[in-house]
């Protein structure tokens, strides 16, 4: 069994919705992404994307501190599970690599751009434009539920403009539209 499969089998134990797994998809290509970008290990980084809400579903009110003992288990390292947990301010855990700082950029951006696809007339991503996610930002009511704070500050964290951080999500998930429904 892959590395991948391992993770996308762990997924689907602890998450059942159709929802919760193509998010979980669509920051594993997010991640995969920036992985190449930054010239790291894309299998390491998908997996940590793919698995960061693994918990949510069965654990809302104790996520992501749930998975820890599971992903231990599973033969996850320290590295990777506080990869993991640092996608969440609550866990105190500082984002001080390009990973953390990845993970947390993309993980809100990723709903968000899925909602901006989902409201065009085809419902594919190929027709997102990063002009079109920066103006639905501005719409309180749209998405209400995505923090735009985290969005741009996930951006001002990696150091790179807002604009680009989206360009970059957009083109990962296009990448992966037919997983994503999109």
């Amino acid at each position: 069994m892959s590395d991948r499969e391992k993770a996308w089998n762990l997924l689907c134990k602890y998450t059942e919705t159709d929802s919760l797994r193509k998010h979980a998809l669509a920051v594993e290509s997010a991640m995969r992404h920036f992985a190449e970008k930054f010239g790291e290990d894309i299998n390491y980084w998908g997996a940590v994307g793919l698995l960061h809400d693994f918990d949510y579903e069965k654990y809302p009110d104790e996520h992501p501190l749930a998975g820890v003992l599971i992903l231990s288990e599973n033969g996850y390292d320290e590295a990777f599970i506080n990869s993991v947990l640092s996608h969440v301010d609550a866990t105190g855990i500082p984002r001080d690599d390009k990973l953390k700082k990845s993970l947390f950029a993309v993980d809100e951006l990723c709903g968000f751009v899925t909602a901006v696809a989902l409201v065009r007339p085809s419902k594919k991503i190929t027709d997102v434009e990063v002009g079109s996610v920066l103006k639905k930002m501005k719409d309180k009511a749209f998405a209400r539920q995505v923090s735009r704070d985290d969005i741009k500050k996930g951006a001002e964290d990696l150091g790179l403009p807002l604009a680009e951080v989206v360009e970059n999500v957009i083109e990962a998930m296009k990448a992966s539209a037919a997983q994503l429904g999109l």
